[in-house]
């Protein structure tokens, strides 16, 4: 069962990453939904969106190592997996909210 889930949770991850680099699904976005309109007018939807998109799609290899310690019953890649998707999203939220990477 535990298999199953993180499969789930891999594919969303996926799905989610295929809808972002459409440049669809910009409103999923937490900082970018509550933002004023002013502030979305200077963002490049698209470029967020793209950089969203391969982001999922390295959470989604992570929780894929999650995953295969299920089918190799060793925790020691649960505990690689973990780590690596925690380093991805910190790595992800400081290169998302630096720089200014994503203005017009």
């Amino acid at each position: 069962m535990p298999l199953v889930i993180h499969l789930v949770t891999t594919a969303m991850f996926v799905l989610l990453g295929i809808l972002f680099m459409r440049g669809k699904g910009a409103f999923l976005i937490a900082g970018y939904n509550t933002s004023s309109p002013a502030e979305k007018a200077r963002t490049d939807e698209k470029k967020l969106c793209r950089f969203m998109g391969k982001f999922m799609f390295v959470l989604a290899g992570c929780w894929l190592v999650v995953a295969s310690s299920e089918i190799f019953h060793t925790i020691i890649l649960f505990w690689v997996g973990f780590a690596l998707f925690f380093v991805a999203i910190i790595i992800g939220v400081v290169y998302a909210n630096t720089k200014d990477r994503f203005k017009k």
